[in-house]
């Protein structure tokens, strides 16, 4: 059998998968998260589901060239052509939080406590958050892994409840001792100071320099909590 190597970012997600379920993967495009999980038998069955054609032939391929069983390929739209009884665990990766979000927001038999959500937003990850927040879910843990030199956050999402700070929107709702929590927290700080910077160059409204700012703030407050749960 040929060895598929996974990217860190898939390898997180491969690694909070129970044994025995079956998987749903959203936005398979090549597959390498199924497959992986067939290949070390990790996962019962899986369904690798892709828009368009293009990525769902990419999957196909990845599946005959390691020789993975196993695995019902479908090309629909988000999770339209997935059953809730068919699957124990939903993955929905490499993508933004705003089109994770609207995958949830159109099956909301997602929220009910039957499945273990996966997710992992390549950008927005404050809007994922605040849908999970204000639809019914709870962030149940929520890691950072770096990839390519990128910080990038994996949220274990369930049926629930929680709130979330400001701080927690934008700087992660779980990642108080996460080794890498202060650089992620650091570089959001820095993007949204060069937005306020932006936006006072440009004449912007005052509206919305103060609400960068204000996030800014509740940033710099959320450094302040990792700083003193990890010493100095």
């Amino acid at each position: 059998m040929r060895d598929l190597e996974l990217t860190p970012r898939l390898q997180l997600l491969a690694d909070w998968v129970l044994p025995g379920a079956r998987l749903a993967d959203v936005g398979t495009d090549h597959a390498y998260l199924p497959v992986w999980l067939r290949l070390h038998g990790r996962v019962v069955s899986a369904i690798a589901c892709d828009l368009r054609e293009g990525p769902l032939a990419r999957a196909k391929e990845t599946g005959r060239a390691y020789g993975a069983e196993g695995i019902d390929y479908r090309r629909g739209n988000g999770l339209e052509v997935v059953s809730p009884e068919e699957a124990d665990i939903i993955a929905i990766a490499g993508m933004g939080g705003e089109n994770i979000a609207a995958i949830l927001a159109r099956a909301p038999w997602t929220a009910r406590g039957d499945h273990t959500l996966l997710l992992q937003p390549q950008t927005r990850a404050e809007v994922l958050r605040a849908f999970l927040a204000e639809n019914g879910y709870v962030i149940l843990r929520e890691a950072l892994v770096e990839d390519r030199g990128v910080i990038y956050p994996v949220m274990e999402a369930g049926a629930g409840e929680m709130s979330l700070t400001l701080g927690q929107l934008y700087g992660g709702a779980a990642l108080l001792h996460d080794p890498l929590g202060d650089r992620y927290i650091i570089e959001k700080i820095i993007r949204l100071q060069i937005a306020v910077a932006g936006t006072n160059r440009s004449g912007g409204s005052r509206e919305k320099g103060d609400g960068l700012r204000d996030i800014v703030t509740a940033l710099l407050s959320l450094r302040e909590e990792w700083r003193n749960a990890n010493g100095p």
